[in-house]
C-alpha cells in the first residue's frame, strides 16, 4: 500500500461559541466562496463545547486574531493511505478500522500524537510536522511513502532517527482508556456536489450557526443525552458532512447522498475532560479493538474530545468492549 503525505500544512483551532459572531463572515467565505480564497483544506466541526476548525495556511489567514480563537501551536501534516494508487474502499470494514493496525497503532507505540479526520471520501491522519521523520521511519516497512510536492508524488525515505524509537511495540506502555459515552443521536455520513452548495446555503448556515441542540447550554454527561454534533469538510474540492438525523431532515433529500446502504451510525464520545494534544495513543485505544472485531468506524478528533462513529447495530457491543478494556489493568 501507499502512504501519501499530502501537500497541506494545517492549523488546528478552536472558536469559542460566545465569540462566533466574530468569525461568521470568514467561515461563510471559506465554505461557500472557495474560489475567492486559496484554501484547499477546510473542516469545521461543532460540538457542545466549541467549533473546531482545521484548515491550511491560506485558510488560516482568513481567521482574525481574537481572544475567542485558540490555536494549537504545531503545524500538522495530513497522511492518507491508498491502495493501488486509490483510496481503499473495497474492504468490508471502513474508516479507521482499515488503518488502525498498519498506521495508528505503530505511531502510538512510537509516542506520536495523531489527530484523526474521517470524511465521506477517505480518512486523514494528521501528525505534527516535527514528528514526520519518526513517522516515516516507523511506517516505511509497511508502506511506499510519497510526499506531494507541487502536484507531483515524490518518494520519501527515512533519515537516521535516534530519538528513543521503540524497538518492539510490546515495550510501549498501554495507556488507560478514557471514559466513553454514547449519545442517543443517529448520525449520517453524507456528501454532495460542491457546485450545489449555494442551493443549501441558507439551511447550512442555519444549522451551523443558529440552531440549538436538544439540551442547549448543558454538557452531555449521560449515555442517553443527545448532543450537538455537526461536521462539514471541504477538502481538495470534495464535500463531507456528518450530522444527526434531526439536522438531516432540514436539508433537501435530492442533493445529499450517502452510501448505497444508507447506514445510520451511533457515536462513541471519548474523554471525561478535554483530552489535549500531547497524549499519545487515544485513537489507538479505540480503533484497535474495533479493527480486531472488524467493525467499521469513522473517527473525528476535535479540539477538546474525540468521536468515533460506528454502525448502529454494533453500538452496544462496542460500548461493552470499550468499558471492558478500560477495566483491564494497563500492561
Amino acid at each position: 500500500m501507499d502512504l501519501h503525505i499530502l501537500d497541506h500544512r494545517l492549523k488546528v483551532t478552536s472558536i469559542c461559541k460566545d465569540g462566533l459572531v466574530n468569525f461568521t463572515h470568514p467561515l461563510i467565505k471559506l465554505i461557500f466562496l472557495r474560489n475567492r480564497t486559496r484554501c484547499k483544506f477546510f473542516s469545521l466541526t461543532e460540538t457542545p463545547e466549541n467549533y473546531t476548525v482545521v484548515l491550511d495556511e491560506e485558510g488560516f489567514k482568513e481567521l482574525p486574531a481574537s481572544e475567542y480563537l485558540q490555536v494549537e501551536g504545531s503545524t500538522w501534516l495530513p497522511l492518507n493511505v491508498a491502495s493501488n494508487g486509490h483510496a481503499s474502499s473495497s474492504s468490508q470494514a471502513v474508516g479507521v478500522t482499515k488503518i488502525a493496525k498498519s498506521v495508528i497503532a505503530p505511531l502510538a507505540e512510537q509516542h506520536v500524537s495523531v489527530f484523526m479526520l474521517s470524511t465521506y471520501q477517505t480518512d486523514f491522519i494528521l501528525v505534527r510536522e516535527k514528528d514526520l521523520a519518526v513517522v516515516v521511519h516507523t511506517l516505511e516497512e509497511e508502506f511506499n511513502i510519497y510526499r506531494e510536492v507541487g502536484g507531483e508524488s515524490v518518494p520519501v525515505h527515512s533519515q537516521d532517527v535516534r530519538n528513543g524509537l521503540q524497538k518492539n511495540g510490546k515495550e510501549a506502555t498501554k495507556p488507560t482508556v478514557h471514559p466513553v459515552l454514547s449519545p442517543q443521536n443517529q448520525f449520517c455520513v453524507m456528501s454532495l456536489d460542491p457546485d450545489t452548495l449555494p442551493a443549501i446555503a441558507t439551511t447550512l448556515i442555519d444549522v451551523l450557526f443558529y440552531s440549538s441542540s436538544p439540551k442547549e447550554g448543558t454538557q452531555a454527561n449521560q449515555d442517553l443525552d443527545c448532543i450537538k454534533f455537526f461536521s462539514f469538510s471541504l477538502i481538495d474540492g470534495y464535500v463531507s458532512i456528518v450530522m444527526d438525523t434531526e439536522a438531516q431532515r432540514q436539508f433537501p433529500a435530492d442533493l445529499l447522498f450517502t452510501s448505497s446502504s444508507g447506514e445510520l451510525w451511533r457515536m462513541v464520545r471519548i474523554g471525561g475532560q478535554p483530552l489535549g494534544f500531547d497524549e499519545c495513543g487515544i485513537v489507538a485505544q479505540i480503533s484497535q479493538p474495533l479493527a480486531d472485531s472488524d467493525i467499521s468506524a469513522y473517527y473525528i478528533s476535535t479540539f477538546s474530545f474525540d468521536h468515533a462513529l460506528v454502525p448502529e447495530e454494533d453500538i452496544i457491543s462496542v460500548i461493552e468492549m470499550l468499558h471492558q478494556q478500560r477495566k483491564e489493568p494497563a500492561c
